[in-house]
């Protein structure tokens, strides 16, 4: 299978061996885990360091570039490893000896998960340089929805029935503070080496609303209600009012669709070794039906 970036594995490994950048001998070894981009970790005489392969996807509306942007102003604000090289499609950052963590692990640390975040949108956008990106997962999922409708996608004849609830779900936002968001909360996205915790992968960094990565620290790990309830009063800092719970709860239910149907959408562009893009869409699927279903219930259509 190929990779993500369209080249074979043998192949992006001999691009990570001519870089220039490497002093002394050189050991190179893949690394698992991605699920939209090939990785290895490489050791030379000057130390270790994560080498990832991936180029532009603008079905996902990703640019290296940005991304690019977005870590070395994450190492600046201390919030992950340096980015020493960024050229065509290809990051090497600085490996940090960490535990990367699962669903259970972020649940378990709430409180440092949204520590981290609140850095994160206090911090990261005054350190942005260049053309200023947004996030907005409602653009993302109508988007999304006119590719799988263009290619004919197995799924595409769900696409009218989930945009009218994204209408529904973005409706219910409230007006909050533009920051510059991490927008891919998943639990392997933390990494914890035992004194700190560290936030690392930004392809989808941009503006837009604090809302998106609370929802999905949700969404994608599996809180119940208290423990969301811990995610909203740690980061206002107050009880959530009944118009706030609204928007978080629209929000976790678009953050399901969006990794559901970001999963769609791999399958018709990506080829990641390893990765069963149906079976990923298929489990987001899932969390989302239950999570609109639990939205109905609450606040009706």
């Amino acid at each position: 299978m190929e990779a993500a970036n369209g080249t074979t594995g043998g192949d992006d490994e001999a691009r990570v061996r001519a870089l220039a950048l490497w002093k002394g001998p050189l050991t190179i070894t893949p690394l698992k885990g991605g699920v939209s981009n090939a990785s290895f970790r490489v050791t030379d005489s000057t130390g270790s360091y994560v080498a990832r392969l991936g180029g532009d996807y603008p079905f996902h509306q990703v640019s290296r570039e940005r991304e690019a942007i977005a870590s070395r102003a994450a190492f600046e604000a201390g919030l992950s490893p340096e980015l020493v090289h960024a050229a065509d499609g290809l990051m090497v950052l600085r490996y940090v000896e960490a535990r990367t963590y699962a669903e259970a692990d972020v649940r378990a640390n709430a409180v440092a998960c949204v520590d981290i975040l609140k850095r994160c949108h206090r911090q990261m956008g005054k350190r942005i340089t260049g053309q200023g990106a947004i996030f907005w997962v409602f653009q993302i999922l109508r988007d999304y929805g006119a590719t799988l409708e263009r290619h004919g996608h197995r799924l595409a004849p769900q696409v009218p029935r989930w945009l009218e609830a994204v209408d529904q779900f973005e409706a219910a936002q409230l007006p909050l503070p533009i920051v510059f968001g991490h927008h891919d909360i998943l639990p392997t996205n933390f990494m914890d080496d035992g004194n700190r915790l560290w936030l690392i992968d930004w392809e989808y960094g941009a503006f837009g609303t604090a809302m998106f990565d609370l929802a999905s620290i949700a969404a994608n790990n599996s809180f119940d209600a208290a423990g969301e309830r811990l995610i909203l009063e740690r980061y206002f800092e107050r009880e959530p009012e009944e118009a706030l719970w609204r928007a978080f709860h629209a929000m976790k239910a678009a953050s399901a669709l969006r990794e559901a149907v970001w999963g769609m959408i791999s399958e018709l562009f990506l080829a990641a070794p390893g990765v069963d893009y149906v079976a990923y869409a298929e489990e987001y699927l899932g969390r989302f039906d239950r999570v609109h279903a639990d939205y109905l219930k609450r606040y009706g259509a």
